[in-house]
């Protein structure tokens, strides 16, 4: 396992601190390993929404190729 330093705003460790006290992870180190997982999982979730929403292409390629032009 490897450790990082980033530097956070008064703010964002008050936020922190108050998500350590209120249980939503043992420590700060702890608060901020699910909230990396929890990104993580958004960004996916995020991706598979937005491929969703991409048109589908079926079809002749010739046809398909004309109406890009």
């Amino acid at each position: 396992m490897s450790t990082i330093s980033v530097p956070l705003s008064a703010e964002l460790q008050h936020l922190l601190d108050t998500l350590v006290r209120n249980g939503s992870g043992s420590n700060r180190a702890d608060v901020m390993r699910r909230a990396l997982e929890r990104y993580g999982e958004q960004e996916v979730i995020n991706g598979i929404l937005k491929a969703q929403r991409e048109p589908d292409l079926r079809g002749d390629l010739l046809e398909l190729a004309a109406q890009i032009d």
